[in-house]
C-alpha cells in the first residue's frame, strides 16, 4: 500500500505526516532541513506530497521534492481549509495541518507539480514586485490630490517619479528575460501578435498561466476567474457571476480588455457594471483566440 504526505509550510520549519503510517515530524525550512526531508522521505512508498502554498515559504521544499523526483502537489489553501470543514475539523495547528494535506491528496484529485524553468521564476518575482509597486504609485497618486502644502506636494511629485522610474527598470528587466530565452520569446511573439497583448500581460500570461495551449477555453476561462458559475435551484434563476481563479492575471487581462474596447463601447451602457461585463466577454474572448493560436503552434 503506497503512501501518501502532508507538509504544513512556515517561515522556519515544515512539519510532516505521513499516512497511513501515521508518521510525524518537522525539519527546518532551509537546505540542510530540505535534504533531511528528502532522505526521510525516500524510507516510503509515497504516491503523492502536498504542500499548502504560503506566500513562497514552501518554493524551496518544492523545488527540492522535484529535482529528487518525488511526486509534491501544491494544495490551495482555500480548498485545503472548506476540506478540513467538511470534515468537521475546525481546530488548526502545524501538525493537524500537516495530516488534513494529507487526508487531502489521498482523496481530492490533484495534480503533480511540474519543474518550472528559472527564467520563469523570475518573471514571477518581477511581476509580483511590479504589481507592488504600481499598487504603491496608485495609492501615491490618489493621494496627492488632496496635498494643499507645497513642500508635500513636491515630496509627492518626487515619490512618483521615482516609482515610475522603478517600473520602468522592472520592464526592461522582463523584455530582457524574454529576450534571451528562445522559448520564451517565441511564446513571447505568439502572444504580442494579438491586438491588445503588450509586456505586462504577455509576460503574466507566460508566468502565471503556464496551462495555456494545454486545456481546452472554459477550462482556462474558469482557471483565470472569468468563467460564469450557474446560480440556480429549483424555479429559482440566479444572476450567473464569476468567482474564484488567479486574480493576477484576471487584474491584467481586465485592463488589456479595456483598453481593446474603450473604442467600442459607443453602444454599452457608460455605467461601470456595464463595462465590467463587456470586458469580462472580452477576456474569454482573449483566452479563446490565445488557446487557440498556442494549441495550433504546438505549445
Amino acid at each position: 500500500m503506497q503512501s501518501v504526505c502532508g507538509i504544513d509550510v512556515s517561515k522556519d520549519r515544515l512539519d510532516i505526516m505521513v499516512l497511513p503510517e501515521q508518521q510525524c515530524f518537522s525539519v527546518r525550512n532551509d537546505a540542510a532541513g530540505w535534504a533531511e526531508l528528502v532522505e526521510r522521505l525516500r524510507g516510503f512508498s509515497i504516491s503523492a506530497i502536498g504542500l499548502e502554498a504560503s506566500g513562497g515559504y514552501e518554493r524551496g521544499a518544492m523545488r527540492a521534492l522535484l529535482a529528487a523526483g518525488m511526486p509534491a502537489r501544491q494544495i490551495n489553501p482555500f480548498k485545503l481549509r472548506q476540506f478540513a470543514r467538511a470534515s468537521g475539523v475546525l481546530a488548526k495547528n502545524d501538525p493537524l495541518d500537516a495530516r488534513m494535506i494529507a487526508s487531502f491528496v489521498a482523496i481530492m484529485p490533484t495534480q503533480q507539480a511540474q519543474p518550472r524553468a528559472p527564467a520563469i521564476d523570475r518573471l514571477t518575482e518581477i511581476l509580483a514586485v511590479r504589481r507592488q509597486i504600481s499598487a504603491e504609485k496608485v495609492a501615491a497618486e490618489n493621494a496627492s490630490r488632496l496635498l494643499e502644502d507645497v513642500m508635500l506636494q513636491r515630496l509627492s511629485r518626487r515619490r512618483i517619479a521615482r516609482l515610475e522610474a522603478d517600473i520602468d527598470m522592472l520592464d526592461r528587466h522582463l523584455t530582457e528575460i524574454v529576450g534571451t530565452d528562445a522559448a520564451l520569446s517565441y511564446r513571447y511573439r505568439l502572444l504580442t501578435s494579438m491586438p491588445g497583448v503588450g509586456l505586462v500581460l504577455a509576460c503574466t500570461l507566460i508566468a502565471l498561466l503556464p496551462e495555456l495551449g494545454r486545456m481546452s477555453r472554459k477550462q482556462v476561462a474558469a482557471l483565470v476567474g472569468v468563467a460564469p458559475y450557474a446560480f440556480e435551484s429549483g424555479k429559482f434563476k440566479g444572476r450567473r457571476c464569476i468567482w474564484g481563479g488567479r486574480a493576477p492575471v484576471r487584474n491584467v487581462l481586465y485592463m488589456a480588455a479595456m483598453s481593446v474596447l474603450e473604442s467600442r463601447l459607443q453602444g454599452v451602457p457608460r455605467s461601470a457594471q456595464g463595462r465590467r461585463q463587456a470586458a469580462e466577454g472580452c477576456d474569454r474572448g482573449h483566452h479563446a483566440q490565445d488557446d487557440h493560436r498556442a494549441q495550433r503552434d504546438g505549445s
